[in-house]
């Protein structure tokens, strides 16, 4: 049973970084055009986003929690991921602003760094 807390927790933060990382990538592809139908889809991902952070942080904060005993080495690389994570909050939090001239900037670099984010997720699943 003390399992299924940790199962779901898992699962939250997993659905909720591609959730997150696709919109991103979606946004990205799609954020050069201009028109209704980009702000829409902008408009009804900015829900999603919002959703996706908090659980993100809900679901890192207990999976980070439960899990004692990390070394320096751990800490340090966790370290440069949340840096990483601030950017993809921020810059995604800027680009689902309506009628933003700069929002295909924002998405790409947020998707790349939500992409970094993920490479250095599965060294830190390997390295714990």
């Amino acid at each position: 049973m003390g399992d299924v807390p940790f199962l779901i927790m898992r699962w939250l933060h997993l659905a909720s970084v591609a959730t997150l990382v696709g919109g991103l990538f979606f946004g990205s592809l799609a954020a050069s055009t201009v028109g209704v139908a980009l702000e829409t889809a902008v408009a009804r991902f900015r829900p999603w986003l919002l959703t996706a952070m908090a659980a993100l942080i809900l679901s890192g904060a207990y999976n980070l929690i439960t899990t004692p005993g990390h070394t320096t080495s751990y800490r340090i690389v966790l370290a440069v991921k949340l840096l990483l994570v601030a950017h993809v909050f921020a810059a995604g939090m800027l680009a689902v602003r309506p009628n933003n001239p700069r929002r295909a900037r924002q998405m790409t670099g947020a998707f790349i760094s939500g992409f970094l984010i993920i490479l250095i997720s599965a060294y830190l699943r390997r390295i714990f």
